[in-house]
């Protein structure tokens, strides 16, 4: 097994990162990858990001450069705009964005100013650092107001939200986040955000590529500006994008470049152009409603296993265990499921007592397994090999992680991962 493309000039070059590469696609082979942000991208993508567009420096936008020779870099970022446009069907895309926090920063730039009220979800209930918490410039340069779950569903508090925009009158509100595991209501965002003439951002980064493939509710038409990354569900490069109405477009493009960029990664862009052809294809929907349906399957073995999860389950690709009555923090917990060959990452969970970096819980996706074939059937078996593990972890049980990551590496022989094959 080797990684693909093969790595010959960068081997003779320098062993030591081929060394490392070739090491870290052994281990994305050998392990359930459960990350909820993580994914595989396709070897098209790959070869997309490993191309001579990396070269090429390309300040401003297509037909408005400041610099010569683009007569196909600008073709390559018209692609990747109407390939996004079409797949969400948005008035304007942005792909120039370097991640998805640029992305909101654009967003913060383009729609208010230094000081003012700002709505997002609190970190701890399932928001973003870039949604307006403390330790982010997000919340330092503006005034962070925070809404969260009911404490009886786990659900966002809608009834919070309106409230609070009413008291605060924030320039922005933001909906979606990094640890939600039910269906974000975006008419109901955008109704109280009409009400206190808010810009609505929805951040899309988790469930873009259920949105492209009708898996969850798209946010087009409720909210003003989208922002995404480009990688998670959506299986695409690290990079992200920018939607909006045409109203909007051009605050976006000028927040962007100049405001907060200078040239665009034009190799990203070509890879994410790639990803969105690949999200206009049939195929794309049937893997999107299976990612959902993997969660979910894997949601009902761990409830069977006595797991506490919460909301109580999921209607996207992510689940948020609480791990209190299991007698574990997140954290312990986590590395044991790593040594036992099961990635994914220790969170906070709703009104958790733990400090953030030894949390109560753990946070779980279905898109990289999904890629690699898992099916709804095989979820009975994930959730056993975690139960186990867990189990070993609470008992300080070491022998076992190791019994478990065998049986894994051979579970998983038949699931092949593009970019590592014989």
């Amino acid at each position: 097994m080797t990684h693909q493309p093969k790595l010959n000039a960068l081997a003779a070059a320098d062993p030591a990162i081929a060394g490392l590469v070739e090491g870290e696609a052994q281990r994305q082979h050998d392990k359930i990858r459960l990350i909820a942000s993580e994914n595989y991208v396709s070897q098209a993508v790959l070869e997309a990001t490993g191309t001579v567009l990396t070269n090429k420096y390309s300040e401003g936008y297509a037909g408005k450069r400041y610099y010569e020779g683009q007569q196909f870099i600008d073709q390559v970022e018209q692609l990747a705009i109407d390939r996004a446009k079409a797949v969400f069907g948005a008035d304007h895309a942005n792909v120039q964005p370097y991640s998805g926090s640029p992305a909101n920063l654009a967003a913060y730039l383009a729609f208010a100013q230094p000081g003012d009220n700002v709505l997002g979800m609190a970190l701890p209930d399932g928001g973003h650092l870039t949604h307006g918490w403390g330790v982010s410039a997000t919340g330092k340069w503006f005034t962070p107001v925070r809404y969260g779950v009911a404490k009886e569903t786990g659900r966002v508090d809608l009834d919070q939200v309106r409230d609070l925009a009413r008291q605060h009158r924030p320039k922005l509100i933001f909906a979606g986040g990094t640890a939600i595991p039910r269906t974000i209501d975006f008419p109901a965002f955008a109704e109280i955000a009409a009400e206190v003439d808010a810009v609505l951002v929805a951040d899309i980064a988790h469930i873009a590529g259920l949105v492209a493939g009708g898996a969850h509710p798209s946010p087009v038409g409720h909210a003003q500006v989208i922002t995404t990354t480009t990688h998670k569900t959506l299986r695409g490069p690290r990079g992200a994008m920018i939607l909006s109405d045409a109203e909007h477009a051009k605050a976006v493009d000028k927040a962007v470049f100049p405001g907060l960029q200078g040239g665009p990664h034009n190799h990203t862009t070509a890879a994410i152009a790639v990803a969105l052809h690949e999200a206009q294809q049939p195929s794309f929907s049937e893997y999107a409603h299976r990612i959902v349906a993997n969660a979910r399957a894997l949601a009902d073995a761990l409830l069977a296993c006595g797991y506490d999860l919460v909301s109580g389950g999921t209607d996207n690709h992510l689940l948020l265990i609480d791990l209190t009555n299991k007698g574990v923090a997140g954290k312990p917990a986590a590395q044991a499921l790593d040594r036992a060959g099961i990635e994914l990452n220790y969170n906070t969970v709703p009104f958790d007592p733990r400090k953030p970096f030894d949390p109560s819980g753990i946070r779980l996706g279905t898109s990289a397994i999904t890629t690699r074939g898992l099916r709804p059937e095989h979820q009975v078996e994930v959730a056993a090999w975690i139960d186990r593990t867990i189990t070993a972890a609470a008992a300080d049980d070491e022998a076992v992680l190791d019994t478990i990551a065998a049986e894994i590496r051979e579970f998983l022989e038949p699931f092949p991962i593009p970019g590592y094959s014989a």
